[in-house]
C-alpha cells in the first residue's frame, strides 16, 4: 500500500469532525513565558501579568468586543496561567505556559477544540460488525525509533500529513467513507470551518476505502501497525494540551476519559524526563491546532508498559488497512 495516500483520508477527519478551523502557524517567535515555574515567577506581580496579556493579545492578534470583555479575557488569562504552574508541577517533563489558547476558559477550550466523547467500550461496542480487529504483527526487528515526517511524509508539503480532527469519531468517518464512496482531495473541496450543505461530487473521488480496523490495546502491536501501515487515529484525554509548549509530557496523574482525535506518526526511544531520573520512550503525535502550538504542532507523550498515565494513548487506535487513489492529473 502506497502510505501516502492515508494522507487524504486523514484530511477528510479533519473536514468532518473538527468544530474550528486551526490557527495560522506564528512562526518561529518563542511563547511569552516558555515555561511557568515557581513560586516567584511573574504569576505573583499584576503588573508583569498586565504586561504579558498585553503582549500575549499582540502576538496572536486577540480582539476583543468592549473594555468589559477585555477585563473577563485577562482575567481568564491569570486564571489560565496558574494552570500552567500547576500543569508543570504535575507534569515537569514537559513545558507549560502561554498559548494561544490561554484566554479560553476551559469549558471554552474543550467545546471549541475536543469533542471526542467515548469510551473504549463504547468505541468497541459502535465498531461492531463494521470494523475488523488488526491482525497481530510481528515486533520483532522493529526500529528503536521511527517518524512517518521522516519517511514521505513531510508537513511542508500541501496534503501528505496534514490531518488530524477536533471532535466526533475518526472511525464514524471511516464508516462515512465506506458508504459515500471516497473523498476528493482538499484542493477540490476546501475545508470552510462552518456548517453546509455537502457539495461531495463522486466524479472527483481520489481516494476510497474498503475496511479499516482496530488495533489491539498492546503499545508493540501499534507500533507494528504504525509502521507497517502509516499513521494511526488515536484518542487521547487532553487534559494537558492547553498549556503545553514542549518537551515530553509524562504526568503523574492523567485519566483514561478520552476527549480529542489526534494522529500517531511515531515514537522515539529516549526523550529526558528529569523528574523520572531517565529516559523515557515517548509517542509522536501530530495535533490539529496550527504549527503555533506545541513542538510545531505535534505533542509527545510518554509510552511504556510501565508507564501509568499516558492519556488514554493506547485505549483507542485504528487505521484504514485498505484503500486506493485515483491518479492526479
Amino acid at each position: 500500500m502506497d502510505h501516502r495516500l492515508v494522507a487524504p483520508l486523514l484530511v477528510l477527519l479533519g473536514l468532518l469532525l473538527s468544530p474550528a478551523p486551526a490557527a495560522a502557524a506564528a512562526g518561529d517567535e518563542e511563547p511569552l513565558i516558555r515555561q511557568v515555574v515557581g513560586a516567584a515567577d511573574p504569576l505573583d506581580n499584576d503588573l508583569e501579568l498586565d504586561s504579558q496579556f498585553l503582549g500575549f493579545v499582540q502576538r496572536f492578534g486577540k480582539t476583543y468586543r468592549d473594555a468589559e470583555e477585555h477585563a473577563h479575557r485577562l482575567s481568564v488569562f491569570k486564571a489560565n496561567l496558574r494552570r500552567a504552574r500547576r500543569h508543570q508541577m504535575l507534569d515537569p517533563s514537559a513545558e507549560h505556559g502561554v498559548t494561544k489558547f490561554s484566554d479560553l476558559t476551559p469549558a471554552e477550550f474543550r467545546r471549541t477544540f475536543l469533542g471526542l466523547k467515548t469510551t473504549r467500550r463504547s468505541f468497541l461496542r459502535e465498531m461492531a460488525g463494521s470494523a475488523h480487529d488488526a491482525p497481530v504483527l510481528p515486533t520483532d526487528g522493529l526500529p528503536e525509533d521511527f517518524d512517518w515526517r521522516d519517511h514521505g511524509c513531510d508537513p511542508a508539503e500541501p496534503d501528505s500529513c496534514d490531518a488530524g480532527c477536533n471532535g466526533g469519531l475518526m472511525t464514524s468517518a471511516f464508516s462515512y467513507l465506506l458508504k459515500s464512496g471516497g473523498l476528493e482531495r482538499e484542493k477540490d473541496y476546501p475545508y470552510t470551518g462552518k456548517d453546509g450543505t455537502c457539495k461531495f461530487e463522486k466524479s472527483k473521488v481520489a481516494a476510497s476505502v474498503q475496511n479499516f480496523s482496530v488495533v489491539a490495546v498492546d503499545e508493540e502491536q501499534i507500533a507494528a501497525n504504525l509502521v507497517k501501515y502509516g499513521p494511526l487515529a488515536i484518542g487521547i484525554n487532553a487534559a494537558y494540551m492547553q498549556t503545553y509548549i514542549g518537551g515530553v509530557s509524562c504526568p503523574y496523574i492523567c485519566g483514561r476519559h478520552l476527549d480529542h482525535g489526534v494522529l500517531l506518526v511515531g515514537y522515539g526511544a529516549s526523550g529526558f524526563a528529569p523528574s523520572r531520573f531517565k529516559e523515557k520512550p515517548y509517542w509522536i503525535i501530530k495535533n490539529s491546532w496550527g504549527e503555533n502550538w506545541g513542538d510545531k504542532g505535534y505533542y509527545k507523550i510518554c509510552r511504556g508498559s510501565n508507564v501509568r498515565n499516558k492519556c488514554g494513548v493506547d485505549s483507542m487506535v485504528s487505521t484504514v488497512s485498505a484503500m486506493h487513489a485515483s491518479k492526479e492529473e
